[in-house]
């Protein structure tokens, strides 16, 4: 709809220090969706992991009231369906990357507060918090809490549909919501996959089409793994 090629990425930008507490704090842009990733550390770990040495991320998501064309309540009690599904997805994701063992006996939770939804919203999530992720990592390094990074991998994520016969990489909403197959592709910076949700909204899809499709996420994702890299390396130098 923006004039991309089907293989193009919306322009993606990572900004560090979005908030001053935060171990780690990057608000990730992807096209017009806004998501703020912030990484708060604490040295216990929940019940199950209490004395047996290993550390644990975990992840919470929610979208803010005008994060989308009409008002959205307030997730509070109960939450939404939804936004527990994507937490624990963004979890799963991260953990796939840490060496819990090296992290010792203390939790990282990864706060990610959509600002703006066009599409995407896990998506960007996961790829935002990795990198803040990262850097409160890097952080514990600098103070010794840390002997080295306790990461195996990157880990980004992108979105990929078959609109109108063809297929498309990362799609806004408009997008996604005229697809007929909708993906979220997960994998690591060495291409390995980590989770891949696909779902045809009407008919079926063929073996071809699903093939079509992580050939582009894997294509995509291969992109966010070295902005990334680039985003990091700013803050290194800082």
């Amino acid at each position: 709809m923006d004039g991309r090629k089907n293989d193009g990425l919306r322009p993606v930008r990572f900004s560090f220090g979005a908030q001053a507490y935060a171990e780690g704090s990057v608000l990730v842009e992807a096209g017009d969706t806004k998501v703020l990733c912030a990484v708060s550390v604490e040295d216990k770990v929940p019940p199950f992991l209490k004395g047996q040495g290993r550390g644990w991320v975990t992840a919470e998501y929610g979208m803010l009231p005008r994060s989308t064309l009409t008002r959205r309540a307030r997730e509070i009690g109960q939450r939404d369906g939804r936004s527990v599904e994507i937490q624990r997805l963004i979890g799963r994701a991260l953990r796939a990357v840490v060496n819990l063992d090296a992290l010792g006996e203390r939790t990282l939770t990864v706060d990610c507060d959509v600002l703006q939804a066009d599409g995407g919203t896990r998506t960007a999530a996961i790829t935002g918090s990795y990198v803040a992720l990262h850097q409160a990592m890097q952080k514990l390094v600098t103070q010794g809490a840390l002997a080295s990074l306790p990461l195996r991998s990157s880990v980004a994520a992108v979105s990929v549909g078959m609109v109108e016969g063809e297929a498309l990489l990362d799609l806004c909403y408009e997008e996604d919501a005229h697809a007929a197959v909708d993906c979220n592709v997960v994998r690591t910076g060495g291409g390995a996959y980590v989770e891949v949700q696909g779902t045809a909204e009407g008919a079926p899809f063929a073996p071809e089409q699903l093939q079509q499709m992580l050939t582009l996420a894997g294509k995509g994702i291969g992109e966010l793994t070295v902005l990334q890299e680039a985003a990091l390396r700013t803050l290194g130098a800082r």
